[in-house]
C-alpha cells in the first residue's frame, strides 16, 4: 500500500495537507488561518472566537432540516516530539509520513494524528456533497495538549448544537462516555552552586530508548519512567557512598508524556568511581529485567564528564530523597462496574530540569473523582514540601461524568452493531478530554468520543492504524444519517 491508495481518500488528503501546517500547542496561528480561509472558500459560515477556536457550520442536506444540530469536535494542535538525532523544526517543517504495513508513521517525529486525523475527518465531511446529515457544527479547538485552554476559553453560545461527537479517541471500537479530570503540580528547589570536593571524578549517566507514552491513557501499562529510574540510582548511590555530589539532572519535556530519556551528572570520590560503574551495570540489568515486557530498547551509558560546580549538598540530598519517595503511576482503580476497572487516579512525574540556581519539577495528576484528584495533588506537593521545595498545583480541568441516559450513545452503539455485527466497548478514559470542560459550560450537551486506532501518541513512535480510519468514517456517517 502506498499513500495514494489510503482510504477514505478525502480524509487522508485533508490529513496530508494538515501535516504541512505547523501547529505546536499555543502556536496554532497558521492552522487557524488555514481553517478560516478553507471554510470561507467553501462558502460556509466560519467564525473564530477570542481564544482562537474555529467553528465551521454546514446546513442540513435536503430532507434532514428538522434534525437536531450535531457538533463534530477535534483539537488542532499537536504534541511536538522527535528523536534526539533528528533535525526538525516544528515551527517550520512539514511532518514526513510513510506507510509501514497497515500503519501510517512519521519519520523521527510525532505523527500529528492526535488530533489531526479528527480535524481531517471533519474537513472531509464539510467538503462532501453526498453525505446525509442534519445541521452540522465542526469545531476545531486550540491548545488542547498543554492545558485544554482552547476549550477553557470558549464562551457559552459559541456552539449551539444538541449533540457533540469528540473525535479525539485512540481505540476504534471503543465509545468513550467519561474522562478524567486533571491538574499539573510543580515543585522548585533553589540553591547556590559550590565547587566540587578536591579530587572528585565526574560521571554523566544517560538513559534513553524507553517506550514512554501518554501519561493518562498509557499509565496502566507499567512503562518505565526515566526520571524515576535515574532517581532510584541516585538514591542508591548517595546512600552507598559518602561524598557523592549532584551537578545536573535533565529529563522529560511535556506534562502529558511519560519521560523516555534523561541524564544526570555527578561527582564521586575518585576511589569509588569503578564501584559506581559496576553498580550502574548491575542496576541497568535489573531494570531491564523489571521492564522486559514494556521497554525492550533501553540504552544505558555512564561516561566521564567535565568538572563543574555542583548543587549544594543538602538541597541535592533532599531532592533525590523526594524523587525516590514520590508516588508515580496508578493510585486507585474505578469501582463503578460501568467503567470496567479503568484507572481512577494516577500521577506522572513528567520533567525535571536544573539551572544554575534551581531544580524544577513538573508532574500531572488525573482522576475521575475530583476529591481524589485534590488528594493526589496534595500528596505530590507534600512530598516535595517536606524536602524543602516550593510546590503548587494548577487549576486544571474537570472530569466528564457518564450520563445515565443518552440518545447519542444509544445511536452510536446501535449503528456500530449494524455495521460491524458486534458490540462496541462503552467505557471511560483515563485522560483529559475537552468534553469535561464542555459539560460545565454546556450542561445540556449529549456527548460521546470515538476515533481511529492510534498507538504511542506523544512520542516519535506515534502511528495510525490505517484500516480503522475507514471504519470510523463509515460509522460516523451512519450515525449522522440516523441521529434525530
Amino acid at each position: 500500500m502506498n499513500k495514494n491508495e489510503l482510504k477514505p481518500a478525502s480524509v487522508f488528503e485533508q490529513f496530508a495537507k494538515i501535516n504541512t501546517i505547523p501547529r505546536p500547542s499555543k502556536h496554532e496561528e497558521k492552522m487557524i488561518d488555514y481553517l478560516l480561509q478553507w471554510g470561507q472558500s467553501h462558502g460556509l459560515e466560519t467564525k473564530v472566537d477570542e481564544t482562537g477556536n474555529v467553528i465551521i457550520r454546514k446546513p442540513a442536506t435536503q430532507g434532514y432540516e428538522h434534525r437536531k444540530t450535531v457538533i463534530l469536535q477535534s483539537h488542532m494542535d499537536m504534541v511536538c516530539d522527535k528523536l534526539v538525532d533528528v533535525d526538525f523544526d516544528f515551527d517550520r517543517d512539514a511532518i514526513q509520513t510513510y506507510v509501514d504495513g497497515e500503519w501510517l508513521r512519521a519519520r523521527g517525529t510525532t505523527l500529528g494524528a492526535d488530533d489531526g486525523i479528527g480535524c481531517a475527518i471533519e474537513l472531509a465531511i464539510l467538503q462532501a456533497d453526498d453525505i446525509e446529515h442534519g445541521p452540522l457544527e465542526c469545531v476545531f479547538t486550540r491548545d488542547e495538549e498543554t492545558g485544554l485552554s482552547g476549550a477553557e476559553g470558549m464562551k457559552a453560545g459559541f456552539m449551539t448544537g444538541d449533540y457533540l461527537i469528540n473525535l479525539d479517541s485512540e481505540d476504534e471500537g471503543e465509545i468513550f462516555v467519561s474522562c478524567a479530570g486533571g491538574r499539573n503540580t510543580q515543585a522548585r528547589f533553589t540553591f547556590r552552586r559550590e565547587e566540587a570536593p578536591a579530587g572528585a571524578f565526574f560521571l554523566c549517566a544517560q538513559l534513553k530508548g524507553l517506550t514512554g507514552g501518554h501519561s493518562g491513557d498509557d499509565i496502566n501499562k507499567k512503562r518505565a519512567n526515566a526520571i524515576k529510574l535515574l532517581g532510584r540510582f541516585l538514591f542508591q548511590t548517595m546512600n552507598r557512598y559518602e561524598g557523592v555530589r549532584l551537578a545536573q539532572f535533565h529529563s522529560g519535556k511535556l506534562h502529558n508524556a511519560i519521560p523516555r530519556d534523561g541524564q544526570f551528572v555527578i561527582a564521586v570520590p575518585n576511589d569509588v568511581k569503578e564501584n559506581v560503574r559496576a553498580d550502574w551495570n548491575v542496576f541497568s540489568a535489573q531494570v531491564e529485567d523489571e521492564f522486559h515486557v514494556t521497554d525492550q530498547q533501553m540504552v544505558w551509558a555512564l561516561e566521564s564528564a567535565d568538572a563543574q560546580p555542583v548543587i549544594e549538598a543538602e538541597v541535592a540530598r533532599r531532592f533525590v530523597w523526594a524523587l525516590q519517595a514520590v508516588d508515580n503511576g496508578i493510585y486507585a482503580i474505578c469501582q463503578d462496574p460501568a467503567l470496567n476497572g479503568m484507572v481512577e487516579t494516577s500521577s506522572n512525574i513528567a520533567a525535571v530540569h536544573t539551572t544554575d540556581t534551581e531544580i524544577n519539577i513538573l508532574s500531572s495528576q488525573r482522576s475521575n473523582v475530583m476529591s481524589n484528584l485534590d488528594n493526589m495533588c496534595a500528596t505530590f506537593r507534600a512530598t516535595f514540601q517536606l524536602a524543602g521545595a516550593e510546590a503548587w498545583s494548577s487549576d486544571g480541568y474537570p472530569a466528564w461524568k457518564m450520563r445515565a441516559e443518552s440518545r447519542l450513545r444509544d445511536t452510536v452503539v446501535s449503528c456500530y452493531k449494524k455495521l460491524f455485527g458486534k458490540e462496541p466497548v462503552v467505557r471511560g478514559i483515563h485522560a483529559g478530554l475537552e468534553c469535561g470542560l464542555f459539560s460545565e459550560r454546556y450542561p445540556q450537551l449529549d456527548m460521546v468520543s470515538f476515533g481511529p486506532t492510534l498507538r504511542d501518541v506523544h512520542t516519535p513512535d506515534e502511528r495510525l492504524l490505517i484500516p480503522t480510519v475507514q471504519m470510523v468514517w463509515d460509522h460516523l456517517l451512519l450515525v449522522l444519517k440516523n441521529l434525530d
